[in-house]
């Protein structure tokens, strides 16, 4: 009897937890992109204009905002006022540090690219016979001492992927799997229940050299 309680109660949390943890997320969102209707002067704010406020009309605003952003730094003007605006934030200590940092983060993410997270790895890590899940941010780096095919990938902690590791390896040194990008995050963040059906039959041989990963089926 009480082990088919549990398995009632397991099954409610597993139907529940995710919808709650879904809505609440959306809504923080929502409430989020809601706060930049305060970047409009008071008297054109919705709420003091109707007399009421509307949630997810900061969607709206955010989006419109994003749009009108894009389309006036696409132009000549807009590149020579970012450009400007740039040599300011560089001559600005510990600012330029961040602002650098983040803008090449964001464009890795954003902007298309055939390298950068666009590719999953299987790489021996962190030590040899042991495997682990990494993404490839770059295959521009080039070093005498490892070869000219080189690899820059990003190893991701489990059960938070926004932290880990880079590394530099050579291309030879890892193995290219059939998954996307979302999938391998998705067995990240599950802490590897949720594997997605390319990893189901590698056939890694449980070798040390280099030989052993040419068993792997490809």
């Amino acid at each position: 009897m009480l082990k088919h309680l549990k398995n009632y109660l397991i099954a409610g949390l597993l139907f529940w937890l995710p919808l709650f943890v879904t809505f609440v997320l959306i809504r923080f969102l929502i409430d989020l992109m809601d706060r930049t209707i305060k970047l409009l002067p008071l008297q054109y704010q919705p709420q003091h204009l109707l007399g009421f406020n509307i949630p997810g009309l900061g969607l709206l605003f955010t989006v419109i905002l994003l749009l009108v952003t894009g389309i006036l730094v696409t132009n000549i003007l807009g590149h020579k006022l970012i450009h400007l605006w740039e040599k300011i934030v560089d001559r600005i200590p510990f600012v330029r540090s961040i602002y650098s940092a983040v803008k090449q983060v964001a464009q890795t993410l954003f902007q298309p690219s055939d390298t950068s997270f666009r590719k999953v790895v299987l790489i021996e890590y962190p030590r040899k016979g042991v495997w682990g899940i990494a993404f490839v941010t770059s295959e521009k780096f080039k070093h005498d001492a490892i070869g000219d095919e080189v690899y820059t990938v990003f190893v991701p902690t489990t059960p938070n992927p926004t932290s880990g590791f880079i590394l530099l390896l050579p291309k030879a040194d890892t193995i290219e799997l059939p998954i996307t990008v979302e999938d391998a995050l998705k067995m990240v963040v599950s802490l590897g229940v949720v594997a997605p059906n390319g990893l189901k039959d590698l056939g890694i041989a449980p070798q040390n050299s280099r030989a052993g990963r040419s068993s792997v089926k490809r």
